[in-house]
């Protein structure tokens, strides 16, 4: 099995993140958004509940979500953009505060992490994506848009809750076209 890869191509991460909206399919758009905008892993998300992040009382999104990660035990406070408040906004019509926010219909439990990942792989598929990816795809290409974007490997190291830099420089999945961009790129 081959390492997971984040996804590059810009033009790819905007038709993976209108597959399941342009379906109809709000929860499944939804996991989509928030794992591309929130850098949280998969378990992380699918124990979310909706009053974490939709004030019922006020009929808005928060500005913020505070977990404890399950993998490193620490707490960790997220701003939700507008990609994440706009995606729980569609989703919002069938929302009770007690509910997961991925929610399989059925039992009212998260989806697993099975579910997840067919579902990420079905809109990979579907849009033609060069490689397969995973629910760590998501993770994974928010660190290297980050980066390319010339956000410093440090903050995304904390992002991720990594221990150590050289975990980060993997994480982020640079390539050798990466590398050749900036030996081409000075101008000195």
């Amino acid at each position: 099995m081959s390492t997971t890869q984040p996804i590059r191509s810009v033009k790819h991460v905007r038709a993976l993140s209108k597959y399941y909206l342009n379906l109809g399919q709000y929860r499944n758009h939804l996991l989509i958004v928030f794992g591309l905008h929130s850098a949280l892993r998969i378990g992380d998300m699918l124990n979310i509940r909706w009053r974490q992040v939709y004030d019922f009382s006020q009929n808005c999104t928060r500005k913020t979500l505070t977990i404890k990660e399950q993998k490193t035990g620490k707490r960790k406070m997220l701003a939700l953009n507008n990609k994440i408040c706009k995606a729980l906004k569609n989703s919002t019509a069938t929302a009770n505060p007690h509910d997961f926010l991925f929610a399989n219909p059925h039992t009212g439990k998260p989806i697993t992490r099975i579910h997840a990942r067919r579902i990420i792989r079905a809109a990979g598929e579907a849009i033609k994506l060069p490689q397969e990816i995973s629910c760590h795809s998501l993770r994974k290409t928010f660190g290297y848009h980050a980066w390319k974007n010339g956000v410093s490997p440090a903050v995304i190291m904390e992002i991720f809750n990594h221990s150590s830099l050289n975990h980060t420089r993997r994480y982020l999945g640079i390539a050798q076209d990466d590398l050749d961009m900036v030996y081409m790129g000075l101008g000195f």
